[in-house]
């Protein structure tokens, strides 16, 4: 068993996701499709190339994503995909929009997407993650 601070729950997932780039890089893989490491770099969040580099590792160290080589390009080019415990993580996800829409200034023109993706409700959530599931994980 890993060294954990405590099996709290709460806890458990923020030694997973809870530092500053794990679910921002999921977010580009669920809601933006990104697939490859410079789609990633790309982000609005100017990550660096090297904490990217560590995060993806972590990531899928812990599971949560899958790479292999990109079938379409060289073989040295790798694709991520999600795997079922990351796309278990989409209620969390709209969760933490739908606080961040009530508390923080969030753009409504730049993320009208994301708005009415929200809007949307529980059962086109389940369809989505549905289409995930198929992308991903090919089920």
């Amino acid at each position: 068993m890993e060294n954990h601070r405590s099996l709290c729950p709460v806890n458990l997932m923020v030694e997973i996701v809870g530092d500053k780039w794990s679910l921002l890089i999921l977010r580009d893989i669920i809601f933006d499709k990104k697939r490859y490491f410079n789609e990633f770099r790309a982000s609005e969040e100017k990550i660096a190339s090297n904490i990217l580099a560590s995060r993806l590792a972590m990531l899928e160290q812990e599971g949560l994503i899958s790479k292999r080589p990109d079938p379409s390009e060289h073989k040295q080019k790798v694709i991520y995909s999600l795997t079922e415990k990351s796309i278990d993580l989409l209620p969390v996800l709209v969760e933490s929009m739908i606080w961040s829409l009530k508390y923080e200034p969030v753009d409504p023109v730049k993320y009208k997407p994301a708005l009415d993706f929200i809007a949307a409700g529980h059962e086109a959530h389940e369809q989505f993650r549905e289409e995930l599931k198929r992308i991903h994980l090919g089920g």
